[in-house]
């Protein structure tokens, strides 16, 4: 597996840093996660219990109350039963902004960096692993903008997912990546706005069924990306439930 998680990290995409924080080993619903966590196996970190909760416990973070409102937005350990959260990101995963080779879509390989666009102000990263669907990984950011920043992101991206259908590719630092049969897929969200789509990725010979989920809430961007690394042949989603608590914790934080 970790042989897999590696190949799978080389794509240049973001969510490969959330190979790392338990998707790629969780153990089935209803068992216990290793105490090491699959985090170990990728080279990453994540401490159990490091938000309130112990790991994979799904018991309420402790709210935070310091930092700011990007920070307090991310999603902690705790959040949601069922899933490991971890800051840490996969030593493997490609950093920088990836370029794409046709300009109409730079917009989709904007948002699959470590930054979305320069538009944005700032970001945090989490990673999810879902410990109910072995091999599952999403994920997870909130960036922060201008109000007509956010809402020109989430037009941009339409047009490009509908100009760029049939492929494009993205180099970051010395990787290619080719992004291909990118489809607009139905997902509701109680955001303000959002866009979602389906795409297949592949680069080093391995290739993945990629879910992308962008959402508008106010002046927040939040990007949610699944793929299933156990087995990245088989279509992915995003989880609702994951989407749904993102979304709450924007909300809360005001």
């Amino acid at each position: 597996m970790k042989a897999r998680v590696t190949t799978v990290a080389l794509l240049p995409v973001l969510l490969f840093a959330a190979a790392g924080c338990g998707g790629a080993d969780a153990p089935p619903a209803g068992k216990a996660p290793d105490p090491k966590g699959s985090a170990a196996a990728s080279g990453t970190s994540a401490a159990p219990g490091a938000s309130g909760g112990p790991a994979g416990s799904g018991a309420p973070a402790t709210p935070k109350t310091s930092g700011s409102k990007l920070e307090r937005s991310a999603l902690e350990q705790g959040d949601l039963a069922g899933y490991q959260i971890s800051a840490q990101s996969n030593p493997n995963a490609p950093k920088g902004q990836p370029q794409a080779d046709k300009k109409a879509c730079q917009p989709l390989a904007d948002v699959m960096g470590d930054q979305p666009d320069p538009a944005a102000r700032e970001t945090v990263n989490r990673g999810v692993g879902s410990q109910k669907q072995v091999g599952l990984a999403v994920a997870a950011s909130v960036s922060s903008y201008t109000e007509s920043d956010a809402k020109r992101l989430i037009v941009r991206l339409r047009e490009a997912v509908t100009a760029c259908g049939t492929g494009f590719s993205a180099t970051i630092g010395k990787q290619t990546g080719s992004y291909r049969d990118m489809r607009l897929a139905p997902y509701k969200t109680a955001g303000d706005e959002s866009v979602s789509w389906t795409t297949t990725v592949a680069a080093k010979g391995a290739s993945a069924q990629v879910h992308l989920v962008i959402v508008r809430e106010g002046t927040t961007i939040v990007r949610l990306t699944a793929l299933n690394v156990a087995a990245a042949q088989q279509k992915a989603r995003v989880p609702q439930e994951v989407a749904d608590k993102q979304l709450e914790k924007v909300r809360r934080a005001g």
